[in-house]
């Protein structure tokens, strides 16, 4: 059985991660990310990956998970970000 404090950050980490979505599709459809700071990007694909390393190191699903999930989709807005602004 889960412990409570890892079904919350399971949750916690579901939704912040399923926040994002919205977002990412967004920029696939337009093709653009000209809204989204280029400095804000860029710390927070750093942020999410030192957290999916962190999530790691002390064996907590809850935070790699979401952040293995997130980094992915905050790459891709970083790559329309640089590649078309």
């Amino acid at each position: 059985m889960m412990a409570w404090p890892e079904a919350l950050g399971l949750m916690a980490g579901a939704l912040t991660t399923t926040a994002f979505v919205p977002q990412v599709a967004k920029t696939w459809r337009t093709g653009s990310a000209e809204d989204f700071s280029l400095p804000m990007l860029a710390m927070f694909v750093a942020g999410v990956g030192l957290w999916l390393v962190y999530g790691v190191l002390i064996e907590a699903p809850s935070v790699w998970l979401a952040n293995g999930i997130t980094g992915p989709l905050a790459l891709y807005l970083l790559w329309v970000k640089l590649r078309r602004g």
